[in-house]
């Protein structure tokens, strides 16, 4: 019998990745949001929660890009829990990831150290 190498929150983080990622796309269109990408999902092993980590193309514009999300999480769950196969979508939560603002920060430093 062959090992199961990926748990259920792991198919289930990728499946809403996917359909995150539309519904923030359609989202920044219609409601004129600072152009944002979803970069990652963590979903809590009893599905209940997701964590969205989304990137803003301008940094300064995150804050206001986040909250926007938060405020629309209520509507993309509902959409969600039509198009998905699950018994219980899990609440959506969205959150900034710095990890590309560190990542140029530190890559800045690295050309130039004297900055």
């Amino acid at each position: 019998m062959p090992s199961r190498d990926f748990k259920r929150s792991d198919r289930v983080s990728a499946e809403l990745r996917r359909e995150i990622a539309l519904l923030v796309h359609a989202a920044v269109r219609e409601h004129a949001l600072p152009s944002v990408s979803v970069s990652d999902v963590e979903v809590t092993r009893d599905l209940d929660s997701a964590t969205i980590y989304v990137t803003a193309l301008i940094g300064d514009e995150s804050k206001e890009a986040v909250s926007a999300l938060n405020e629309l999480a209520k509507e993309f769950r509902h959409v969600l829990s039509q198009s998905m196969k699950l018994r219980r979508v899990p609440e959506l939560r969205f959150k900034y990831d710095d990890s590309v603002d560190k990542g140029e920060r530190i890559e800045k430093l690295l050309r130039d150290p004297n900055a």
